[in-house]
């Protein structure tokens, strides 16, 4: 879904962030006939049911209607692990909450306005979240005794006043929606599944969403099945009319486009791997090499291998192995083949891949490992973030193998990253990690589409001929002679004649390539290959500091959108704080040892136990600070915000 900006860029400032609720006073305004329509400058909306309700369909096709009717927006999809929990139960809950404003915005909200919940389950996983004078939507039909005992609820929520502090619209939505469908001639539990659809169609009357695009999905994705689709269009429509027509629902709102928020140009609304797995794509192409995929599914990195199975006209290979190892051997042999290698992973994919990627340090060919890091240890928590693969890439490998490191922070900022580890992949033949997680992943914002003639040349040139000459003047191919800027070495395609050299796990002797155990030797090429990546160019890290700040907050990956968020809210508050983000964590960036020196306090807000903060303490002696958090979701603003003013006051 795309939309055009005509504004310049105007970033507002976001302090409403900091206000109860996270909505302005309303402004009342005229509606059609009795209903009142109301002004708001942001939504925090969460739809909550169980794990077959079709929550995810359901915030995916309004984040899609408000992408394309302009407003900034950001989500949160939260769903269990089990392929089908036990229905009605508190594992099988899944969600899916969205943040949509007339302004730039950096997260998916602390706690949400409304809350849509389907069954007593998904009510009582989600109501600790929701703040006292919230409107809560909940399905009527689902909150009989033996789905209420199921969850621990002995008496109605919905009698017994433990939701006075709230505003509770009971809505029977299943029989809403069954009767809305008689015509089909459904049967009771087809019809049934179109409730999701129904409750689209009442927030969309809500907040004034646009309808078309949603009735244009529906159509496309029953195609097979057209009944079906009408049926689920009816249901949308029929939830629509009821908030137009029923005395319960007297008001709805509006929020205004984001058109001061961004930047002129070609926007869509964009998930964090899509926009991983166009950043490969575009990475091809510029580099002007075949893309080849070799990964074994795995959550949550498992959409890029869908995702790119799709482009093979823009050169694009996926292959799905039998296993992780044999995912990432192919890709190096892709690589050592000619070919812009990669592989996708979570964390424990990358503990089975660990022995090929030393491998590929000591080939010194470029390959891209895609960590979409979930929780761990183990099998741990499939479908929750965390950022705690850090050290596993810095360090997870045998020997001296040293590895750059790469992170995005947003959603969309995982296109241009996935662009930077390509860019030193190719330029200093390298493996390269790039670390997303579940939050950025499946989370998403807009995206401004960028112009071709903007994206980076990465072509490379393939060594074509003998690049040393012998004592006796003969001229041969040494496949370890290093450039002298980069010390890359040649990158031969196999089947070049004159270029035969010997390829293979054991140390290489300098230049020759041939087999060493020269004490000596291998001392030189540890060093070498760590010196490498020490001069890998990188950008300095930018500080956001307008006050001459005393603490500074460090942070890198997903954390950028809660840290920024906190800044906004403690300036606003006449707090000053300075903020640095880091997308390169190996190497660091020259100038970070002597930002870190310019400030009192650093504190390192991290989804783990402390990974970079312990990184910084090694390297430059600084007494970082480390704020943590493994619970398997993000960080919340307000969350940030206290922790980071007591650092302020301490």
């Amino acid at each position: 879904m795309t939309s055009q900006v005509s504004s310049p860029a105007d970033q507002a400032d976001e302090a409403s962030e900091a206000l109860v609720g996270g909505q302005r006073a309303p402004q009342s305004a005229p509606g059609n006939g009795d209903k009142e329509i109301r002004r708001l400058d942001r939504v925090i909306i969460r739809f909550a049911g169980d794990s077959g309700d079709g929550m995810q369909l359901t915030g995916d096709r309004f984040t899609s209607e408000t992408a394309s009717f302009g407003n900034d927006l950001s989500t949160l999809p939260n769903f269990p692990a089990e392929i089908r929990a036990p229905a009605g139960t508190l594992p099988g809950v899944s969600s899916f909450q969205l943040h949509f404003a007339d302004h730039d915005i950096l997260t998916p909200g602390d706690a949400p306005n409304v809350l849509v919940a389907m069954n007593p389950a998904a009510l009582r996983a989600n109501i600790e979240d929701v703040p006292r004078g919230a409107e809560i939507i909940v399905n009527t039909d689902e909150f009989t005794k033996r789905p209420m005992a199921k969850v621990g609820y002995t008496t109605s929520p919905l009698e017994d006043g433990s939701l006075e502090a709230y505003n509770v619209h009971p809505v029977p939505l299943t029989t809403l929606t069954i009767e809305a469908l008689k015509e089909f001639g459904l049967s009771r539990k087809e019809a049934e599944r179109s409730k999701n659809m129904f409750a689209l169609g009442l927030l969309s009357w809500m907040y004034h969403r646009p309808t078309e695009g949603t009735e244009t999905f529906l159509r496309a994705k029953f195609a097979k099945k057209p009944q079906i689709a009408e049926a689920n269009v009816a249901a949308f429509r029929a939830g629509w009319n009821f908030g137009e027509t029923t005395e319960d629902f007297a008001v709805s709102y509006e929020v205004a486009p984001a058109s001061h928020a961004f930047p002129t140009g070609t926007y869509r609304n964009i998930s964090g791997n899509l926009a991983l797995s166009y950043g490969l794509i575009a990475a091809g192409r510029q580099a002007d090499l075949p893309v080849y995929l070799g990964s074994y599914p795995i959550t949550p990195a498992s959409d890029i291998l869908h995702e790119l199975s799709n482009h093979k006209n823009f050169g694009v290979r996926t292959f799905q192995a039998e296993d992780e190892i044999a995912g990432i051997g192919a890709a190096l042999g892709a690589a050592f083949g000619g070919a812009l290698g990669v592989t996708t992973t979570s964390g424990p994919g990358v503990a089975l891949k660990s022995e090929t990627i030393g491998l590929a340090v000591s080939l010194e060919l470029p390959l891209l490992i895609i960590d979409i890091q979930r929780g761990g240890p183990s099998t741990g928590l499939p479908t929750k973030t965390e950022q705690a693969d850090l050290l596993q890439a810095m360090y997870g490998r045998n020997g001296e193998a040293p590895v750059p490191i790469v992170a995005p922070k947003t959603p969309a900022d995982c296109f241009d990253a996935a662009l930077d580890a390509a860019r030193i992949a190719l330029t200093y033949r390298t493996p390269v990690f790039l670390l997303s997680d579940g939050y950025l992943a499946n989370g998403s914002e807009p995206w401004r589409i960028p112009e071709v003639d903007q994206l980076p040349d990465l072509r490379v040139q393939f060594a074509g001929g003998p690049n040393h000459e012998l004592a006796d003047g003969t001229e041969v191919f040494w496949p370890y002679k290093r450039d002298p800027q980069t010390l890359a070495r040649p990158w031969a395609v196999p089947g070049t004649p004159g270029l035969e050299h010997r390829i293979g796990g054991i140390e290489k002797q300098d230049g020759t390539g041939n087999i060493s155990y020269d004490p000596a030797n291998h001392d030189f090429m540890v060093r070498t290959r760590q010196a490498k990546i020490d001069g890998i160019e990188v950008p300095d890290v930018e500080v956001d500091d307008p006050a001459d700040a005393r603490t500074l907050v460090l942070g890198w990956g997903s954390t950028y959108g809660p840290i920024t968020a906190a800044v906004r809210r403690l300036r606003a508050a006449g707090h000053p704080i300075a903020q640095a983000h880091l997308r390169h964590i190996n190497p660091f960036p020259r100038n970070l040892g002597e930002v870190l020196r310019r400030y009192d306090k650093v504190v390192v807000p991290e989804m783990n136990l402390g990974q970079l903060a312990t990184l910084i303490r090694a390297k430059y002696l600084v007494d970082a600070h480390s704020y943590t958090q493994v619970n398997g979701m993000p960080f919340k603003a307000e969350q940030l915000a206290t922790a980071l003013k007591e650092a302020i006051d301490a």
